[in-house]
């Protein structure tokens, strides 16, 4: 049964942006949403909660612009999911920002009462990766654990099917639309997850993916899982998002061990610095987030065979900034050339936060708390805004918690 207050969640979401903590000030601050959104411009601006742009894009988004994502989800047998429901994770909707709806296809089991971790780490996955990510989901599952992760290449559809092998209940956290083909070489992987799990996602259904959508995804991993375990993570890996989520959530970060390559600096630099807590078998999380573990899984049993027909992305796609020093002009001095500011590139398909970020760096290496009080942002959206910086090259960590452009 539909809630008779999905089409003004929906509406919220579009007008105030996803991820806005906007939204669970309104869920705590009103008993019955329609209150507000009926109330019009009177209503909205004596809550005191928005700002002058915020209402205006109140004002200038209709509320039946969602009747269409309704009709929509009604079409494709998707359920939506509005932080008033019942149904909906009290999880969730303890974090600063929850969706203000989520789009279901299956079945979101109740995860605020089952045991849940989340298993993320890279979609460029070694074998050793695969194995053990799938190892893990087909075990853990197989102890009644909910596993959580982001449907990727890798490391991620790895755990997935792990669990899909051993018969148990998976949740797909997509970055996108449900119904957006993208990763189709996964697509009947989401397909069977629905059977007993759910593919859930906090956009409509036909939403594209963009660059920035995919960090914030992670904290819904996070929110859902009672632990998170990183496989493979290299430095500037996305899934180290989701562990910096988890850590500020206050859940439990466990990492594999692995070796010194690449692909396991991200994790092992967790590990070192005592984040998270190194395992080398499931049991390790079964006991730390459960205590009394049943009668043990025998691991000779993982059909491993399966593991061979894990897709993995190959190549790590890659922003190449433009070089911020030009060709020597006649006439100019060495200092002069040399004091010139790097140019910042057009960037496109980021979160505003992330824009702000990079606008705001320069050469000049900046601390996360400079940052912070120089733009009025807060250090968790800094944090993930620098992730997503990272991973496509366009800055460089100097160190102590410093940032410059590259």
């Amino acid at each position: 049964m539909k809630s008779k207050n999905v089409k003004y969640w929906i509406w919220l979401s579009k007008a105030l942006g996803f991820g806005s903590t906007k939204i669970k000030a309104l869920y705590e601050l009103y008993r019955d949403i329609t209150v507000f959104c009926d109330g019009g411009e009177k209503e909205w601006q004596f809550s005191g909660l928005f700002t002058d742009t915020e209402l205006r894009h109140l004002s200038n988004i209709k509320q039946d612009a969602a009747d269409g994502i309704i009709s929509r989800c009604d079409e494709l047998g998707y359920s939506i999911l509005p932080i008033d429901d019942d149904a909906y994770p009290k999880c969730l909707r303890a974090i600063p920002n929850p969706p203000a709806v989520l789009y279901v296809w299956g079945s979101l089991p109740d995860v605020d009462k089952s045991d849940t971790i989340g298993i993320v780490g890279t979609r460029t996955a070694s074998n050793y990766g695969l194995k053990n990510s799938y190892s893990f989901g087909y075990a853990l599952a197989k102890y009644k654990f909910i596993v959580v992760s982001g449907g990727a290449l890798g490391v991620d559809c790895a755990s997935h099917r792990g669990v899909l092998a051993s018969n148990g209940v998976t949740v797909c956290v997509r970055g996108c639309g449900i119904n957006y083909p993208y990763l189709m070489d996964n697509a009947a992987m989401r397909e069977a997850i629905t059977q007993k799990g759910a593919v859930i996602s906090e956009y409509p259904p036909d939403t594209p993916p963009y660059p920035y959508q995919f960090p914030a995804r992670n904290r819904i991993i996070a929110a859902l899982s009672d632990g998170v375990l990183i496989i493979e993570s290299g430095k500037k890996s996305g899934s180290l998002i989701t562990a910096n989520y988890a850590l500020d959530m206050g859940k439990q970060l466990f990492a594999l061990l692995g070796n010194n390559s690449p692909e396991n600096e991200g994790s092992n630099e967790r590990i070192k610095s005592g984040a998270a807590k190194p395992v080398t078998d499931f049991l390790d999380i079964v006991v730390a987030l459960r205590k009394t573990p049943d009668e043990q899984q025998d691991e000779e049993d993982i059909p491993l065979d399966e593991v061979e027909k894990i897709p993995v992305k190959s190549k790590v796609r890659r922003i190449k900034p433009e070089k911020s020093v030009k060709k020597k002009d006649k006439g100019s001095s060495k200092q002069e050339v040399l004091s010139k500011k790097p140019v910042h590139k057009e960037i496109t398909g980021f979160s505003q936060d992330a824009e702000t970020v990079y606008k705001y760096l320069s050469d000049t290496p900046v601390s996360i708390d400079k940052i912070s009080q120089d733009t009025g942002l807060p250090v968790n959206k800094i944090i993930s805004s620098l992730t997503q910086l990272e991973i496509y090259d366009l800055i460089v960590s100097k160190g102590n918690r410093r940032f410059a452009l590259k």
